[in-house]
C-alpha cells in the first residue's frame, strides 16, 4: 500500500522553521516573477536566433532552480541517497518515475544539478498549469510539454514539442510521471482493480503507467537521447509535501536509478508500452523491498 503521509510536526523547533521558511519563500516567489518578465523580454531574440533565446531561458531556469536546490541541500540539510547505476554528466535522457508528492521533482532536479542538466529539464505538465504566475509561465519559455491527458487532443502539440527537441538538437531530460497523477490509496485501489481486469500482475506501491505516451516520445526522440532513465523514489518516514520540505522535516530522499542505453528499447508502440510495464511492475517489487528494509538494492 503506498506509504502514509509524513506526520505533521509541532512545537516550538516547528514554528522556528516557519519564520525562517516563509521569508525564504517570498524571495524565491518574487525572483521567479522578475525571472518570467526576463523570459518575456527574451521572445524578441526568436526572430534573430532562436539558439540565443533558448540559452536564456535554460540559464534563468537552471539559477532559479538551482536555488531551490541549494535552498534544500543546505540550508535544510536534505540529502539524496541515489543507489543502481551510475547516470552520467550531460546525456540527452527521457526520464520516468514514481510520482507521490511534489519533493519527487525536486529530487530529480538534486540528480540533474551535479550532472549539468538542471536548465535543460522539460516535463509533461498538465495543460492548466501554463495559465499560472510563475512556474507555470516560465515552463512554457522553456518548452515543456502541456498535455490534457487525453491522447487525441495531446498528439499534435507533443509531436510538435518533440520536432523542436530534435530539430534545434537540444540538450534534453524529458521527464515524464507515466503514472498520470499522484499516488493515494484510492488510486491505487482502481488501478488494482484495471490490472486485474486485463490480466496485469495488481500494483502495491505504484498505479499502472499510462504507455502511449512513453512509447510515442522513445519512438520521436530514438537517435536524439542516448538513454531512458527510470528512477524509483522512496521516503522513509511518510512521503512528505513541498511545504515540509522545505521547512527541512526531510533528512533523506532515496533514489534508485537504473540506466537503459536507447538502442536496447524494442522497436514498435506495442513492444515499448510491454517493456515500460515490466519496468513498473519491477519498481513496484522495488518499493515493496525498500518498504521492508528501508533501503533501496
Amino acid at each position: 500500500m503506498p506509504l502514509d503521509p509524513l506526520p505533521p510536526e509541532t512545537g516550538p523547533r516547528h514554528w522556528w522553521r516557519v519564520a525562517t521558511t516563509i521569508p525564504l519563500a517570498v524571495v524565491l516567489f518574487l525572483t521567479l516573477l522578475f525571472f518570467n518578465v526576463l523570459q518575456m523580454l527574451s521572445y524578441v531574440l526568436v526572430p534573430f536566433s532562436k539558439p540565443a533565446f533558448r540559452k536564456v531561458n535554460t540559464t534563468l531556469a537552471g539559477t532559479w532552480w538551482g536555488w531551490c536546490v541549494l535552498a534544500v541541500e543546505r540550508l535544510r540539510g536534505t540529502r539524496l541517497v541515489l543507489t543502481g547505476d551510475e547516470i552520467p554528466p550531460r546525456e540527452n535522457a527521457v526520464v520516468i518515475s514514481n510520482h507521490q508528492q511534489m519533493p519527487d521533482i525536486v529530487a530529480v532536479m538534486m540528480l540533474a544539478k551535479p550532472r549539468g542538466m538542471l536548465g535543460h529539464l522539460k516535463f509533461f505538465v498538465k495543460d492548466p498549469l501554463k495559465w499560472v504566475p510563475g512556474m507555470g509561465w516560465g515552463m512554457v519559455f522553456l518548452g515543456c510539454v502541456f498535455v490534457r491527458r487525453r491522447w487525441t487532443e495531446d498528439r499534435g502539440r507533443i509531436e510538435r514539442a518533440f520536432a523542436a527537441i530534435v530539430g534545434e538538437r537540444l540538450p534534453v531530460w524529458l521527464v515524464t510521471y507515466p503514472e498520470g497523477t499522484r499516488l493515494t490509496r484510492a488510486k491505487l485501489e482502481r488501478a488494482r482493480r484495471f490490472a486485474e481486469e486485463r490480466g496485469l500482475t495488481p500494483p502495491r506501491h505504484t498505479l499502472v503507467p499510462r504507455t502511449k505516451g512513453f512509447a510515442a516520445t522513445v519512438e520521436a526522440l530514438r537517435g536524439h537521447v542516448a538513454a531512458v532513465y527510470d528512477l524509483t523514489v522512496g521516503y522513509e518516514e511518510g512521503v512528505p509535501t513541498l511545504w515540509q520540505l522545505a521547512l527541512g522535516q526531510v533528512r533523506r530522499i532515496h533514489m534508485h536509478a537504473r540506466r537503459f542505453p536507447i538502442e536496447t528499447l524494442p522497436e514498435g508502440r506495442e513492444a515499448l508500452a510491454a517493456w515500460l510495464l515490466e519496468r513498473f511492475r519491477e519498481k513496484d517489487d522495488r518499493l515493496e523491498h525498500f518498504y521492508e528494509t528501508g533501503r533501496f538494492d
